[in-house]
């Protein structure tokens, strides 16, 4: 078994364990089996996708991950579309797709590529959390909640999507009980966050004032 990492969680200290796992060393046209997750509470969530893919396929996915590591860009997201057209029903390249064209200001091909990963892998949270990010990001706030709470809905503790959400709620949808609860539910998993204690003190603060 292969696992291949999307390459979001390559570039960031997160407390999370997501990968693809990917059976045989040859392209196989059996029935390919429905995604799962598999949740592990002290360090996060794995994504399992099982589909049998070629060597030369699996080698090209980690050399255009290596690529978008090293700032090539250009050329990771050219190898990365050549593995998305070899293995399109993988929501992985997709992924990393998405995050790639998001850091290069492509957002257009950025959401293109991360609905085509939930299409291939409706369970996907970081799909949805990116989604959300490139939602946000275009002025459409009330998509961006829907796919923050898809993200946790799926993953109750993936706790960037969590503190996306409260970002959204307290700054773009004025909904300061909805900030509260989710800045509240990330500090749990996130507790040194001093940042967010001092949004947390500032919105209760809010609230106090608009109680009275």
């Amino acid at each position: 078994m292969t696992r291949l990492n999307c390459f979001q969680l390559l570039n960031a200290a997160l407390l999370l364990m997501v990968g693809i796992v990917l059976s045989g060393c040859a392209v196989s046209t059996a029935t390919r089996l429905p995604a799962r997750i598999e949740i592990q509470e002290a360090v996060g969530f794995t994504i399992i996708e099982e589909q049998k893919i070629s060597n030369d396929v699996r080698l090209e996915y980690d050399q255009a991950l290596s690529l978008l590591k090293q700032g090539q860009h250009d050329q990771g997201i050219a190898l990365l579309e050549t593995v998305a057209e070899t293995a399109p029903d993988l929501s992985a390249p997709h992924i990393d797709l998405g995050v790639a064209y998001h850091r290069a200001g492509n957002l257009d091909a950025a959401e293109t590529n991360l609905k085509l990963a939930l299409e291939s892998n409706p369970i996907h949270p970081i799909a949805h959390n990116e989604l959300g990010i490139v939602y946000r990001k275009t002025g459409r706030f009330v998509e961006a909640r829907r796919s923050y709470e898809a993200a946790l809905e799926i993953y109750p503790g993936y706790h960037y999507a969590r503190r996306n959400l409260a970002i959204l709620c307290d700054l773009y949808l004025a909904d300061l009980r909805c900030a509260l609860g989710n800045y509240e539910a990330y500090m749990t998993t996130v507790p040194s966050d001093e940042e967010a204690s001092m949004w947390i003190a500032d919105i209760r603060y809010r609230i106090g004032q608009v109680e009275e």
